[in-house]
C-alpha cells in the first residue's frame, strides 16, 4: 500500500506518517488499516489528507477575496493590489492567508489551513493558487519551475524594450544597502525572464514568462534592460498615474495535484493598468 500512497496518490512520507495514526486516516474497504498492508485491485482506499487540527498561527479575518476556482484540494484567486499573501509583523490580519481562513471557516471548511504554493508581491495583481492540504501543496510545489506550472505576466514599462522580444539571463542577489531591494549580481542566484513586447510606445505593454522565481525578478530584470515598470518606486520612479508597480499575473496553468487534469486560467488587466494603456493607445 505504501507504494500506492506515494506513487498513485502523490503523498509524501510526512503526510503518510501523520495520517496513519488517525482513526480514519487510512481506510481500506471502510476499515482502518496501515501503509504496510497489501492492497488488491477493486478495493476502495480512503486517505484523510485534510489537516487534523488548526496548527497554524494565522488568524481568520474577514476581507475581500476574488475566487476564480475552488475544489476540495485547492483555490485559485485573483489577488488585488496592496494585499500581502502572508502575514508579517505588524500586519497579522489583513492578508490573503487571513481572508482564506475566514472563507474556509464560514463555508464549513473550518479544518482547512492556508498552504501557499507561490506568492505575488504586495503591489502585484492577478492569479495565485493555494493548496488546501499538505499533500496538494507538495504536489503543486513540485511543479514549480517545470513545464507543468506555467505563469505569464503583463507589465506596463517605461519605454520600449530593445529588441522587442528576448530573454534576460542575469543572476539576482540582495542589495547590500537595502533590507528589501535586489540587484543584478554575478554571485547571485540564476534568474531567467523571457519577454515579448505586445504594444510599443512611451508606455509599453510587455508579456513576461519566468523560468525561475527570484524575489522581484521581473522588476529587477526590466529595470536592468532600461525599461522599469511604471510606478516602481524601488527600481524605477513613482508615478501619479498608478500607485504600484504595473505588474499583473495574467495566466496560470498547472496540473491538478490529485486528478492530474491540466487547469488553465486567464485574468485580464485590472482597471488601473488598462487605463494607462487606453491613454496611450486609443481604441
Amino acid at each position: 500500500m505504501d507504494t500506492v500512497l506515494r506513487r498513485a496518490l502523490g503523498l509524501t512520507g510526512s503526510v503518510i506518517r501523520r495520517v496513519k495514526w488517525l482513526d480514519d486516516g487510512i481506510l481500506l474497504d471502510g476499515q482502518k488499516t496501515f501503509p504496510n498492508v497489501l492492497v488488491a485491485a477493486g478495493q476502495v482506499l480512503d486517505v484523510a489528507v485534510d489537516d487534523p487540527e488548526r496548527r497554524a498561527n494565522i488568524l481568520p479575518a474577514p476581507g475581500p477575496l476574488d475566487i476564480v476556482f475552488e475544489d476540495d484540494h485547492l483555490v485559485v484567486l485573483n489577488k488585488q493590489a496592496g494585499v500581502l499573501v502572508h502575514p508579517v509583523v505588524p500586519e497579522q490580519t489583513d492578508t490573503l492567508g487571513n481572508f482564506l481562513l475566514w472563507h474556509y471557516q464560514t463555508t464549513g471548511q473550518a479544518g482547512t489551513l492556508f498552504h501557499p504554493v507561490h506568492r505575488l508581491d504586495r503591489g502585484t495583481t492577478g492569479l495565485l493558487v493555494a493548496a488546501k492540504h499538505p499533500s496538494a501543496q507538495t504536489a503543486l510545489k513540485n511543479q514549480l519551475h517545470t513545464d507543468a506550472f506555467r505563469r505569464a505576466y503583463l507589465a506596463v514599462t517605461v519605454g520600449t524594450p530593445t529588441p522587442l522580444e528576448g530573454t534576460v539571463d542575469a543572476p539576482i542577489a540582495h542589495a547590500p544597502d537595502s533590507p528589501i531591494a535586489h540587484r543584478i549580481d554575478p554571485d547571485g542566484l540564476r534568474a531567467v525572464t523571457h519577454y515579448r513586447t505586445l504594444r510599443a510606445g512611451p508606455l509599453s505593454l510587455v508579456s513576461l514568462r519566468l523560468d525561475t522565481g527570484r524575489t522581484h525578478q521581473i522588476r529587477v530584470h526590466m529595470a536592468h534592460i532600461g525599461c522599469p515598470l511604471l510606478g516602481d518606486f524601488l527600481y524605477g520612479t513613482e508615478d501619479e498615474r498608478i500607485s504600484r508597480p504595473a505588474l499583473h499575473s495574467h495566466q496560470l496553468t498547472f496540473s491538478h495535484p490529485v486528478t492530474g487534469e491540466v487547469l488553465s486560467f486567464t485574468q485580464e488587466l485590472p482597471p488601473d493598468m488598462a487605463k494607462l494603456l487606453n491613454e496611450k493607445f486609443p481604441p
